[in-house]
């Protein structure tokens, strides 16, 4: 993407460019990395409906040719399988769609995104290296410690133990954090922060 292009009119190049080939990528399930110019969280989240949209394809990842984000997120899955016990804890691998609910008696780490209308319900924490746009809840039979890191995060819901975090909460703090998110409770409310400083 060249970097010295309007934003709205590079979506209009990209918006025909998927139009044309829409037949071709239907239904087909990929990987988007962006090359050329840096994209903040709402532009990249633009582009990724439009091309969704416009060319009907599943989009399970989005591949990062940032090095320092290729060892956050690298550090995320360590993290995660260093905190699970050796008999304890859950990893699956694929998108969870609509309507799709997933549960553990204890944590579990997602390797793909969390849609809108899925559901993750886990009595331990829940890594999601993807992102997340669904529901959420951590420390299901009331574990205050429990916490959350999604690569990107914008949940219809989330919780931890007994507390609810606000909607607005979640995607206000969102914005100012760039890379991998973490959310734990901090004192009365649920706190989002980045996973790496």
């Amino acid at each position: 993407m060249d970097p010295e292009v309007p934003f709205e009119v590079l979506l209009e190049h990209m918006r025909d460019r998927f139009c044309n080939s829409a037949r071709f990528f239907q239904g087909a399930q990929m990987a988007v990395s962006f090359q050329g110019r840096i994209l903040n969280y709402t532009q990249e989240q633009t582009i990724l409906s439009l091309i969704s949209d416009t060319a009907g394809i599943d989009i399970v990842c989005v591949i990062d040719e940032d090095s320092g984000h290729e060892l956050a997120y690298k550090h995320i899955v360590e993290k995660a399988v260093a905190e699970l016990p050796e008999r304890e804890g859950q990893f699956y691998k694929g998108t969870l769609g609509k309507r799709q609910v997933i549960e553990s008696d204890s944590s579990i780490v997602i390797l793909g995104n969390v849609e809108p209308g899925a559901s993750v319900i886990a009595r331990g924490n829940i890594v999601v290296v993807g992102g997340l746009r669904g529901n959420v809840h951590a420390g299901a039979a009331g574990n205050r410690d429990a916490y959350i890191v999604a690569l990107s995060m914008r949940p219809r819901s989330l919780r931890i133990g007994d507390m609810e975090a606000r909607r607005q909460s979640v995607y206000q703090e969102g914005i100012t954090i760039r890379g991998p998110k973490i959310a734990a409770i901090d004192g009365t409310r649920i706190r989002l922060g980045p996973l790496v400083d």
